[in-house]
């Protein structure tokens, strides 16, 4: 990862959770803490600030402040940062005995096109709405399509992702979301069958020229078929064409790597997080 690269992603891991959250300074840690429910909440190296400088100074009790305030407020202990930016974190982390996962990320170069990839029969590419009616199955798809892990094609299907769907509008997810979208700081496109239904889906969220894309997921039922290129495509055009100039991405499974790599999305270093924390979105 060249510098320029880095300082991106770094200003993006600093900027972006501040679109949703407060932030609370524990000395050399930052904590996000969602201004309303709904959205997660997490704690990090002060990206905003250089590299090993701040990361070096971290201590067992500044880690422990942070916990504690997880804790009062209720949310899962999780902490994120950029590995190449804060070398000597991980061991301070993992110190304290929590465990820490890696997640690789890829990057495209700014010059880098990404066309459109071939679709199957009936199937149609959308930016949802906020009032939009494939909205609540939209946002339910992940959580089937990444509880059965890798590119094989799966069971989940139609009546699995009705009923999520409807959990997800009954527990008061969806009605949280629909602002996000209406103030364009979450864009959610997916791949819809000619009955509406989404068959694979993915977002992003811009901060100052810069997008983490993110929550590519295919229906299990519906994988093979080129879906989620086609979905990470448009989502690479879409943010683009509205003025964001760096995209990125991490995964987890070497498996969805060469998709990736074969829309020309290259190795940009990794980022840390305590591994089984919630995803951010």
């Amino acid at each position: 990862m060249n510098d320029s690269l880095r300082a991106r992603i770094e200003r993006y891991y600093a900027t972006v959770p501040l679109l949703f959250s407060d932030a609370e300074e524990f000395g050399p840690l930052r904590l996000f803490v969602r201004r309303k429910p709904g959205a997660p909440y997490y704690g990090g190296p002060s990206h905003a600030q250089p590299a090993a400088e701040g990361s070096s100074s971290v201590t067992a009790a500044d880690i422990a402040r942070v916990r504690a305030r997880q804790r009062e407020l209720g949310v899962p202990e999780a902490f994120e940062w950029l590995a190449e930016a804060a070398p000597t974190l991980r061991a301070s982390i993992e110190a304290v005995g929590l465990p820490v996962a890696e997640r690789p990320l890829m990057a495209l170069d700014p010059h880098q096109q990404v066309g459109p990839q071939p679709l199957p029969d009936g199937v149609k590419l959308r930016a949802l709405t906020a009032d939009d009616p494939a909205l609540p199955a939209a946002l339910a798809l992940p959580r089937l399509a990444f509880a059965e892990e890798g590119t094989a094609v799966g069971s989940a299907g139609r009546e699995e992702l009705s009923v999520a769907a409807g959990e997800l509008t009954e527990d008061g997810t969806v009605a949280t979301v629909r602002p996000t979208i209406r103030a364009g700081h979450k864009t959610l496109i997916a791949a819809l069958a000619s009955d509406g239904t989404p068959l694979a889906v993915g977002h992003y969220h811009p901060a100052g020229g810069t997008t983490e894309i993110g929550g590519i997921g295919t229906l299990p039922i519906a994988r093979r078929q080129g879906l989620a290129a086609a979905v990470t495509a448009a989502l690479v055009s879409h943010a683009r064409d509205h003025g964001v100039s760096t995209v990125f991405l991490a995964y987890a499974e070497d498996a969805v790597a060469g998709i990736y790599s074969r829309l020309g999305f290259r190795s940009a270093g990794s980022t840390l997080l305590i591994a089984n924390q919630p995803a951010r979105s």
